[in-house]
């Protein structure tokens, strides 16, 4: 028997060397004449904005800029940000970077066309009128907020991460280009490389998977456990480069189609309390979170070691390979311990509760409690 699903994937992708270059006639094709450019200051001092702007230049689109955006996007930024596309009549959004400034521009795309306040439509479906188009230039290769329908902002007031979420703020375009995260260093390619990993695991094992979740976690697994370490190793190594975003492509278009689950739960709450970067945060609970919810995944995690190359005698050995080898993988990439983010003892129940509360929590293999949060953060910070 197979349960009821929907499936809906209104953004366009162009996958390829050179697709960042095509951003001004993207801008013309949604409709766009004047775009405000959301992005950060490490992709400007990266230099990869430059072949974004030319292409508006060459497609006569004028153009703003707008880098205020931090790590772990906050409400502030998005009402900034929101401000500046009103004032400049802006009738499109072109997003270049990581998750922050993608996410930025997603939940700018409602408030700027709506007004109010971002949190105004935390939830689901909440966009009272046609967001802006938004076009996304991916920089890493992890968050594969260019093809999902939500933004994760932070409450600055309540120290607390809400998720908008609607098909309609999704991207119009994802321009997929391997050649703009050439420029990532090795953490920053390790962090997003398991963030996407963490996305593809969580997708094809919780609760809510459907087969057309599975499809493409089960690939993205594949190219992740292929051209992960190659990626981070050597930087100008194009192939992995490559394998690597269009594995974080795939997960994302998993977990659109199902859920994450604890990994993220614990995730979004240290991000939210410790300003820790999400990535990171997700990297590091990955196999803690796999560890504790094995027995309740003995089949899901099996087929996970089996995309990460691995060989086993049975279901039961094959899960057990999956959680060694993410901790294995976990080690290779010289991951820190939370610590690292000074994750406090005396925060951990605060963690717990902000974890359990999440709205992702119930769709973990194996449902925990804030209890059980606070033991993975005992383990994680020894």
């Amino acid at each position: 028997m197979f349960s009821p699903f929907s499936y809906e994937m209104p953004t366009r992708v162009e996958f390829g060397r050179g697709a960042a270059r095509r951003a001004g006639e993207e801008v013309k094709r949604a409709g766009g004449a004047r775009a405000l450019v959301i992005s950060d200051g490490g992709v400007a001092g990266a230099g990869l904005l430059e072949r974004v702007t030319k292409s508006l230049d060459d497609a006569f689109v004028p153009w703003k800029l707008f880098l205020d955006v931090e790590p772990n996007p906050k409400d502030r930024n998005v009402h900034r940000a929101a401000e500046d596309a009103r004032e400049f009549g802006a009738d499109c959004l072109v997003a270049v970077g990581g998750g922050s400034p993608i996410d930025c521009a997603k939940a700018t795309s409602i408030v700027a066309a709506a007004g109010g306040r971002v949190r105004d439509y935390e939830g689901r479906f909440k966009a009272p009128v046609p967001p802006l188009p938004v076009i996304a230039v991916p920089t890493t290769a992890g968050t594969a907020s260019e093809v999902t329908f939500g933004a994760v902002i932070t409450d600055t007031a309540a120290r607390f991460k809400f998720t908008v979420k609607s098909p309609l703020i999704a991207p119009a375009v994802a321009l997929a280009d391997p050649e703009m995260t050439a420029t990532m260093p090795q953490n920053l390619t390790a962090f997003t490389g398991m963030d996407a990993l963490t996305h593809a695991i969580e997708a094809y094992s919780c609760r809510v998977s459907t087969p057309f979740s599975d499809a493409p976690a089960i690939v993205a697994m594949e190219l992740i456990g292929k051209y992960l370490r190659r990626a981070r190793e050597d930087g100008s190594d194009m192939e992995a480069r490559e394998g690597m975003l269009l594995g974080s492509l795939l997960a994302g278009v998993a977990f659109s189609h199902s859920d994450v689950a604890s990994v993220h739960c614990l995730a979004e709450a240290l991000g939210a309390l410790y300003d820790a970067p999400h990535g990171a945060c997700n990297a590091i609970a990955l196999p803690a979170v796999m560890e504790f919810s094995m027995d309740e995944a003995v089949e899901r995690y099996a087929r996970v070691a089996s995309c990460l190359g691995l060989k086993f005698n049975s279901p039961e050995e094959g899960a057990r390979a999956a959680v060694e080898e993410v901790k294995q993988l976990a080690r290779d990439l010289e991951l820190p311990s939370l610590s690292a983010f000074g994750v406090r003892l005396e925060d951990f129940a605060e963690i717990g509760e902000k974890s359990e509360k999440n709205g992702s929590n119930p769709s973990n293999p194996k449902i925990m409690t804030k209890d059980d949060y606070v033991e993975i953060l005992k383990k994680l910070t020894d």
